[in-house]
């Protein structure tokens, strides 16, 4: 994918869930965002150190913990504001003094890029996209060919319909989908293919998706 103008964007696959983390960032200041710093908080450090980034700031897209578990050790090294969304469960919610809650549509900035951030409850409370141009980081809202487990505490498959067909569903087929782990065919892809192939994303009602996600018969 081409990137939008003055965009920092990388991608990576780290620890033994196949999490992706990112730097988010604006090329003219070099100051980025880590989303979702877990399992190698050292590497992470390296890379943004290597390429001359500025840590400002996290974001993350949910509260589980194979998300957060490097939060504390990334502001201890870095003290910078923890972005989530209010909606998470408290025991969900990283134990920093830097959390900052986050509504609904609301917008962060790395540098001057400003990215849109879009509340997407059903595998957790809190998930949240953030999406700039069409570049739209997922969490574990939808993977490639797939969508984030409804089973958890705090999951709601009829919620995590509704997030994925009156939200993200809605977007242009443009925006490329990079989701929070590696469980696809691909690591990224563009709305309309996924349209195409994501079995969640082909349903005909909430019904049929309550069947494929969960094994409900309505």
């Amino acid at each position: 994918m081409k990137l939008p103008p003055n965009v920092i964007f990388k991608q990576m696959e780290i620890g033994p869930m196949e999490n992706f983390q990112y730097f988010i960032g604006d090329e003219r200041t070099k100051e980025i965002a880590v989303v979702d710093p877990s399992w190698d908080v050292d590497y992470l450090c390296g890379e943004a150190k290597k390429n001359g980034y500025k840590i400002t700031a996290v974001f993350l897209t949910h509260g589980h913990p194979d998300h957060t578990n490097g939060v504390a050790q990334m502001v201890k090294r870095h003290p910078v504001p923890v972005y989530i969304s209010k909606h998470e469960l408290g025991i969900l919610k990283p134990r920093v003094k830097n959390l900052i809650e986050v509504n609904d549509r609301e917008k962060l900035k790395t540098g001057n890029i400003e990215w849109e951030c879009f509340h997407t409850p059903g595998h957790s409370p809190g998930c949240q996209l953030f999406k700039h141009d069409d570049i739209l980081i997922a969490g574990d809202t939808l993977f490639i060919d797939g969508c984030g487990r409804c089973d958890l505490p705090g999951s709601d498959p009829k919620r995590m319909y509704y997030s994925l067909y009156d939200v993200v569903m809605k977007m242009p087929d443009s925006t490329m989908i990079y989701p929070g782990h590696n469980y696809g065919p691909a690591p990224f892809a563009t709305l309309a293919s996924q349209k195409k192939t994501n079995p969640y994303l082909t349903c005909k009602s909430m019904e049929e998706f309550l069947s494929q996600r969960m094994g409900i018969f309505l």
